[in-house]
């Protein structure tokens, strides 16, 4: 397994969310371990080889996120107290529609009414189709498309009608 291969897995892995992945071939063994705990997701990895090659431990940061300036941060905590958010109901991965090639569900400023559906969080190969618990209209969409999501993990603010 080439550093390129390795690369692949440590990003697969960080992207799928598992907490730890192990890999086993008569030549090496890899460990990929995440902590939940950290707030940074590190990634550590840990490769035992035979002698020729010595052990490594690498360490892969998750992709930084830049954060918005403190000033528009409390004057987005202000105005969001207004709105009702919509929380993912399990972990998954979140879809904003039903097909790569089929128009989002919903959008920003799109109205919504209960049982409505917003989006779709894939979980263990099932499809779940997530429905509005209130009426109103989609003020932020809080989750990229494609990305995994937590449980109770914001996905929609909404102002209720």
């Amino acid at each position: 397994m080439d550093l390129n291969e390795i690369q692949s897995l440590i990003k697969f892995v960080s992207k799928s969310g598992a907490s730890e992945v192990e890999l086993e071939t008569k030549d090496f063994k890899i460990v990929i371990k995440t902590d939940s705990r950290k707030k940074s997701d590190e990634i550590t990895q840990v490769v035992h080889a035979p002698m020729p090659m010595p052990q490594q431990v690498v360490t892969a940061p998750a992709p930084a996120q830049a954060a918005p300036a403190s000033v528009s941060v409390t004057e987005n905590k202000a105005d969001d107290s207004k709105y009702i958010t919509i929380k993912s109901p399990m972990i998954g991965t979140f879809y904003r529609s039903s097909a790569p090639d089929k128009p989002s569900f919903v959008e920003v400023g799109s109205d919504i009414k209960n049982g409505s559906v917003l989006c779709i969080i894939e979980a263990m190969k099932l499809f779940n189709e997530i429905e509005a618990e209130v009426s109103g209209k989609i003020v932020k969409v809080l989750v990229d498309d494609a990305t995994p999501v937590e449980y109770d993990q914001p996905l929609f603010l909404v102002e209720p009608a």
